[in-house]
């Protein structure tokens, strides 16, 4: 069984194996499988737009016909030359024409397959798993590590560093889609053009506004105690394939927050002088919103709520394929916790 992890991944990218050349790439990082197979093709022939070169297929309609990939993948280029062909699996089953492909002699082709989250019995996972001549490499959230090492190659291009605290604010709101997380990476890099270092305001200037947009109704609900809410929003948000890791980190950044504001409440000072000075640092749409959390939740007890966050981020990383349930269930936790007043 041939299936990828960790740095053998990078190894196989950096220089494929010919004696492979079915790559089967998957998971619920859609950004990542994307940028994989972009590169893999970048590679595999001289002009990834040249439609003599490269062949995009579509699984849905390979189904019917799946020995059509094996005819694309032994066609001689008319011009001589290396081939490529890009396949976008859907949900209907074409793994037969892996298994005839894996053991027909290719010559100068390479396969890329692009397809979402897939189980172990998944047949089209089994057969490239299974086959000599092919590799599946699952593409999963990045860690904290990736996200890391994704943030200084970004901004070594335009010869930027980063403040400890911009940064570690910045790994919270990425995640999930490595092409989102590059795009905003960039859109950053942008903003910060002219500057050595970037700081923690460009970083939400440009970075968590964009990222919380959508997000604001779920966190909000959350602590206001709206269970019902929480439930409407946030599977809104997984319909329009938000990363639920997104969610919790947002989640995260509001706790502290709110917790900030609880002690400073507590020291003497009004409620209504933190909102009005903009503290802690929200839009003013939502001061609604944090001063109904505030009555809620005292500092106590938001330390117990930063915590069971975190736990859930840990679990989520640990168990990609229930990042939803997760996330949901510790959001509507906080929800049903924001009823119990008192400490």
């Amino acid at each position: 069984m041939v299936a990828l992890r960790g740095r053998d991944i990078d190894a196989f990218l950096a220089r494929p194996d010919p004696g492979r050349p079915i790559i089967l790439l998957y998971g619920p990082d859609a950004g990542l499988v994307r940028e994989r197979a972009d590169a893999l093709m970048a590679s595999a022939v001289d002009d990834p737009n040249d439609p003599f070169s490269l062949v995009r297929l579509d699984g849905d309609e390979l189904s019917a016909e799946p020995s059509r990939l094996v005819d694309e993948a032994m066609t001689v280029p008319l011009f001589g030359g290396r081939r490529a062909i890009r396949v976008r699996a859907g949900s209907r089953n074409f793994a037969s024409g892996v298994d005839t492909l894996a053991g027909s002699p290719l010559k100068d082709c390479r396969i890329v397959i692009e397809a979402g989250e897939l189980r172990p019995e998944s047949p089209l996972r089994k057969a490239c798993e299974r086959a000599k001549t092919a590799v599946a490499i699952a593409c999963y959230p990045d860690g904290e590590r990736d996200l890391a090492r994704l943030i200084d190659d970004e901004l070594r291009v335009s010869a930027l560093r980063i403040a400890p605290d911009a940064r570690a604010v910045l790994m919270s709101l990425l995640g999930g889609d490595r092409q989102a997380s590059r795009n905003e990476l960039r859109k950053l890099a942008l903003y910060a053009h002219g500057k050595k270092d970037v700081t923690l305001d460009d970083v939400m200037a440009v970075v968590a506004d964009a990222s919380e947009l959508k997000l604001d109704p779920i966190v909000d609900s959350a602590f206001a105690g709206n269970a019902a809410m929480v439930e409407s929003e946030f599977t809104k948000a997984m319909a329009a394939g938000t990363y639920p890791g997104v969610i919790i980190s947002a989640a995260q950044r509001q706790a502290a927050w709110l917790h900030k504001s609880a002690l400073a409440v507590a020291e003497g000072t009004p409620l209504s002088t933190l909102l009005e000075s903009g503290f802690p640092r929200l839009h003013f749409s939502r001061t609604g919103s944090v001063e109904i959390a505030l009555r809620h939740f005292s500092a106590a007890r938001l330390v117990g709520i930063i915590d069971q966050l975190a736990t859930a981020a840990l679990d989520m990383r640990k168990q990609a394929s229930l990042a939803a349930p997760i996330a949901q269930r510790t959001l509507l936790s906080i929800a049903a916790n924001a009823k119990r007043r008192g400490l």
